[in-house]
């Protein structure tokens, strides 16, 4: 027996391996399968070229055994082999893929491609054992050899005793540890649930002695311990079949399976594209909302595969922030990923896919709301605030991806309606689209400033959730239609009548207007003739950006106590309370001080807005009494 030493380079790379390059030590288990599987590839490719090999599949698979005693995780594959040249060659020097080599040689046939590219993966063994043995005996080889090391310090190879070709690894676990229990590796339930995580899409059978506790035979109470050899993975993944073999129930039973949701969904998007980048996918539109989803602890991304072998639990790249809600997984063999497969390298293939499916969750989600409104509305429901956020972050960059998925509350048909619902009823003299901002609908509907919209005939979309406003003001318009609020200063719907008669009014109370605005010095802009009241004596519009609305929300956060819109103090100067102030003007200006606060103050509780003192407002409204 012959001790060799790993390189210097290779040293340095094997201390890294073991310390460093992977996040999580359970990735051991899925290197070495995806080793064996890759074994078991390369002979089926010897057999495409080779009359002499019969490739029959049902003789190819992984077997897993446990020695607690010894503390033994034995990993036996029926590939390949290596000889001694090989195992010299490939575990020797530490980086040098033969699978990579390997795969140089021959080009991928029939869906079968070797995804070993770094020679790397071997090595994570040494994260949970200190002593990796490999017995190994090639295909066309009469001798088996054993390769044996403890880490750094090198490795013996020697004549092994094997009959069947293949490769078997023999770990020896470490002893536990304050911080890492590697017992958990000689447990049945964790290596069959790693082998449901990372590889149960291996298109090779995983086996393990399973213990099954069972009932004794002839017995109606006495248990018995059987130990039965089961297959793990499920080889054949879902995305991998036909489509026209699948069912409505398979696609939910994955998606249960996968624990993407407790709810069903209300859409599954399976795609297949064999083009520049080839990737498979299955993507779910859930029904309700993730207990979490609005907070920090959500993460968002999509289950990344290269091959059947899951590199990334959530890729969030592979989704935009907008679609975050969206559940499922990619397989592709044409990503760039970093040394330890658990990373992708920012690449083209990666962006050609993300871009890909943005398009298509956004084309079945229109189909969705063309097709099947009921659920539509559901997901809506559930989701419909994360794409009016989409609208409003980056400056309004994605409005053109998530305008036609809006919706909101109808004046007019008493449900949710779209953007292109609500243009598509516009008549010819309605130059705006218009909305109107509050707490809820019912709130809104008492709004005073929906008079004279009301009245023309005009439909309203009411937005309830704090979001919305910013979201429209991004949008700005919809086919050439500006959005306007109710409570905005010029509404556009006057006619020249009307207007001429808003002048007459405005000039002939410009004394009791710029006396109410001295009272108000500070609390508002203006005080004017409303053009919009018909039925109430009082109401608050805006001028500028800001709205009343949007006030309210940025107030409500950290740090905007400060920020308010400039507001107008609109007067009905029909309505019997505007005599009162004209009396008052001439007769007792101590009044009409009264009356101007408390007037001030209805419409501030119209708009849900604070009142700034509340004991002088109870006061005013006592003097007004007595």
């Amino acid at each position: 027996m012959e001790r060799k030493e790993f390189k210097a380079e290779s040293k340095r790379l094997l201390d890294l391996m073991i310390n460093s390059i992977y996040t999580h030590k359970e990735i051991f288990l899925r290197e070495l399968i995806s080793n064996a599987s890759d074994a078991m590839d390369k002979m089926y490719y010897k057999a495409l070229t080779d009359e002499g090999i019969s490739f029959n599949k049902g003789d190819y698979f992984v077997k897993l055994q446990i020695d607690k005693d010894n503390r033994i995780l034995r990993i036996t594959d029926t590939g390949i082999g290596m000889t001694k040249e090989d195992l010299e060659s490939n575990l020797g020097v530490i980086a040098k893929s033969g699978s990579l080599a390997f795969k140089k040689e021959n080009e991928a046939k029939d869906g079968f491609d070797i995804i070993g590219q770094f020679g790397v993966g071997f090595y994570s063994a040494f994260m949970v054992a200190d002593k990796v043995t490999v017995i190994s005996k090639a295909y066309g080889s009469a001798e088996a050899y054993k390769w044996e090391s403890e880490g750094v310090d090198g490795y013996t190879i020697e004549p092994g005793d094997k009959e069947q070709v293949g490769t078997e690894i023999i770990l020896k676990l470490k002893e536990n540890t304050e911080d890492e229990k590697y017992d958990e590796y000689l447990e049945e339930y964790k290596l069959r649930s790693l082998i449901k995580k990372y590889s149960d899409f291996i298109r090779y059978p995983i086996k393990m002695d399973i213990t099954e506790h069972k009932l004794k035979e002839g017995s109606e109470d006495e248990y018995v311990d059987v130990i039965e050899e089961q297959t793990i993975n499920s080889m054949v993944p879902i995305w991998r079949k036909n489509k026209n073999e699948l069912t409505k129930e398979d696609y939910e039973k994955f998606y249960s399976e996968k624990h993407y949701g407790f709810d069903k969904p209300v859409k599954y998007i399976h795609t297949i594209v064999d083009g520049a980048v080839r990737y498979n996918s299955i993507l779910y539109i859930p029904e309700t909302i993730p207990y979490d989803y609005y907070t920090k602890e959500y993460e968002k991304g999509l289950e990344l595969y290269s091959n059947g072998v899951l590199i990334m639990n959530k890729c969030p790249d592979l989704l935009p922030d907008y679609f975050s809600f969206v559940k499922g997984m990619v397989d592709s063999e044409d990503l760039s990923l970093n040394i330890s497969r658990e990373m992708l390298q920012h690449d083209r293939q990666l962006k050609i896919i993300a871009k890909n499916l943005k398009t298509k969750i956004k084309n079945e989600l229109i189909d969705l709301l063309k097709n099947d409104r009921e659920n539509y509305e559901k997901f809506y429901k559930s989701f419909g605030r994360q794409l009016k956020f989409g609208v409003y972050n980056d400056f309004g960059a994605n409005k053109d991806v998530l305008q036609d998925l809006l919706m909101f509350y109808s004046s007019k048909e008493k449900k949710l309606v779209t953007l292109n619902e609500y243009v598509e009823r516009m008549t010819e003299e309605q130059k705006y689209i218009y909305y109107a901002a509050g707490e809820s609908i019912e709130r809104i509907e008492k709004l005073p400033q929906a008079e004279m919209v009301t009245d023309k005939g005009f439909e309203i979309l009411y937005l309830t959730e704090d979001v919305d406003e910013f979201a429209l003001k991004m949008v700005m318009s919809y086919k050439e239609k500006e959005f306007k609020s109710i409570s905005s200063n010029d509404l556009g719907i006057e006619n020249e009548e009307e207007k001429k008669e808003d002048e007459k009014n405005q000039e002939e109370n410009k004394e009791l207007f710029d006396y109410m605005k001295k009272v108000l010095e500070g609390k508002v802009k203006e005080v004017r003739a409303s053009r919009r009241l018909k039925q109430h004596p009082v109401c608050l519009a805006s001028e500028g950006e800001l709205s009343i609305e949007m006030e309210k929300v940025l107030r409500a956060m950290p740090n905007g106590q400060d920020i308010k819109a400039d507001k107008v103090l609109e007067l009905n100067v029909n309505h019997e309370v505007f005599s009162a102030l004209k009396t008052a003007l001439s007769t007792d200006k101590e009044k009409l001080d009264l009356y101007t606060k408390l007037l001030y103050n209805q419409a501030l509780l119209i708009e849900g807005l604070p009142i700034n003192d509340p004991v002088d407002f109870t006061n005013d409204i006592c003097k007004i009494m007595k």
